[in-house]
């Protein structure tokens, strides 16, 4: 009897519950659904990052491209068959070649050719203000006798050579343009391994190309400039793997928010094609040579006077060092910087302004950021104990006189500071006019096209007499494209007239 009942009440209790589960999908239809927090699977190949609100939303570079796009320039070259001072060259390299190679062997040579032919190249370049000033790499414009800058907007302009720089392959070029979209360039100390960048420019004569990547080293030395000919060379490098390839040569490397951070100058390769990273010129160095370039017409450099190699564990070992961090100073040239305050053979280098120092071109670059006469406080680890260094650098000349700033364009162009003379220097002479050379750059006309020096003292040009800086620069700016005759003195020998013609073009 009992079992009669046991089998209609488990019958009872499947339909009730059948009942019931049917009641709730369909009431669970009709409710409104809960917001779910975590995110569905995305799709392939699609990076995700934080909005400014947190939100989890795909990587997208186009706000940053549209940014930069327009201020980033195609430069077009033409070089003569001759080289620097006029002398042919007996063997022709691309002048591009040595940058978008691998490192061994350099400068693969082909023959000549003819002596009428024209080179051709292609770079990019970056505009760092609304004037017309770009910056681009030095063997990019090296020896250039006709350069082009194409906008992106496809509009057309003539350049002309503000100043270069080889220890750095930087160049400042100038259009006559006006209100043009720029870049902003930002503290490259700043840039940390890891973070997203766009390398923008015309590789592979593809024009306004934008590649992504991230930020693989800094201080990053690759033996690619010619130590021989540049014995000066700074190599302190950017590491990306954003593509790089011929042609973006001078283009812009920049963070997510469309600001400057490097110069692109050079790839690691077998082939001379990108193979997986570039290295690009860091925006601190890039601002302190543009800088000298337009105040001085050259690059002032600051020197430490010392001879360094880098410190690792074994080399910590094998010297006995008391730290496995920093630059070990090998020898310390007698006179220098470094000897007037008193470093010495031994000492390692840890910290150069605060900021720590783990790699040789990390010091030297931040060495050629400064100005002779200007102070640099090193930290150093003397056998173990730490000292404190105040250093006022001096020149390559080993002198720390302050250097004379260039304040007008025509001043950079004749590569001389001019100063009217003053009224002790007019008595002394027997004069009631003129102007002195102060100081000269090897960049400028004066010094490629006359024998004239520091010192000299213009008292006619054109057969005018030049009672004021004003008048001197407004006489050259008539002739400008045509040719000037300076007559003056040196105030050794006052009773000797100098003549020196020379074409201001």
């Amino acid at each position: 009897m009992k079992k009669n009942l046991i089998i209609p009440a488990l019958v009872a209790l499947v339909v009730t519950a059948l009942t019931l589960g049917i009641y709730d999908q369909f009431k669970a239809k009709e409710s409104i659904p809960t917001f779910n927090t975590e995110l569905e699977t995305p799709v392939n190949n699609v990076l995700f990052t934080m909005d400014s609100k947190g939100n989890a939303v795909p990587l997208d570079f186009t706000t940053t491209s549209k940014k930069v796009m327009p201020a980033v320039v195609l430069i077009n070259v033409e070089i003569g068959s001759s080289s620097r001072g006029g002398r042919v060259q007996e063997q022709y390299q691309d002048p591009f070649q040595d940058f978008f190679q691998d490192f061994f062997p350099r400068g693969q040579q082909r023959q000549s050719p003819q002596s009428n032919q024209v080179r051709r190249g292609k770079g990019s370049g970056v505009i760092i203000n609304g004037n017309g000033y770009i910056v681009t790499n030095n063997h990019v414009v090296e020896d250039a006798t006709k350069i082009d800058v194409v906008m992106n907007n496809n509009r057309s302009y003539s350049a002309e050579v503000i100043g270069t720089d080889p220890s750095t392959d930087l160049a400042l070029i100038k259009i006559d343009a006006e209100d043009l979209p720029f870049v902003n360039m930002v503290n490259s100390d700043d840039v940390e391994v890891g973070e997203w960048v766009l390398a923008i420019g015309n590789p592979l004569s593809f024009s306004s190309t934008v590649t992504a990547g991230i930020v693989s080293a800094v201080g990053r030395n690759i033996d690619i400039l010619d130590k021989e000919e540049t014995p000066y060379a700074i190599e302190s490098f950017i590491q990306t793997d954003a593509a790089i390839n011929k042609g973006n040569s001078g283009g812009a490397l920049v963070n997510l928010n469309g600001d400057l951070i490097g110069i692109n100058s050079a790839i690691a390769s077998p082939t001379g094609y990108y193979a997986g990273y570039g290295f690009a010129i860091p925006s601190n160095l890039v601002n302190k040579v543009v800088d000298d370039l337009l105040k001085y017409g050259e690059v002032k450099r600051a020197v430490l006077g010392v001879q360094i190699s880098h410190v690792d564990p074994e080399f910590a070992k094998e010297k006995d060092l008391k730290t496995q961090d920093g630059v070990y100073i090998q020898s310390v040239i007698e006179g220098s910087s470094a000897a007037d305050a008193d470093l010495k053979a031994g000492d390692v280098i840890t910290q150069i302004d605060g900021k720590d120092v783990f790699e040789v071109p990390i010091l030297q670059e931040r060495i050629a950021r400064t100005r002779p006469g200007e102070t640099v406080s090193l930290t150093i680890n003397r056998d173990g104990e730490i000292l404190h260094k105040d250093v006022v650098l001096k020149g390559l000349e080993n002198t720390t006189g302050a250097v004379a700033a260039m304040d007008s364009d025509m001043e950079r162009l004749l590569g001389a500071k001019l100063v009217e003379l003053t009224s002790e220097e007019k008595e002394k002479l027997d004069l009631d006019y003129g102007v002195k050379i102060e100081d000269m750059t090897q960049s400028g006309i004066l010094y490629k096209n006359t024998k004239l020096e520091p010192g000299f003292v213009i008292l006619k040009a054109n057969d005018k007499e030049i009672k004021s800086v004003d008048q001197l620069e407004s006489i050259l700016r008539e002739r400008k494209n045509s040719g000037v005759m300076l007559e003056g003195i040196y105030p050794d020998n006052p009773k000797q007239r100098i003549y020196e013609a020379f074409g201001l073009n």
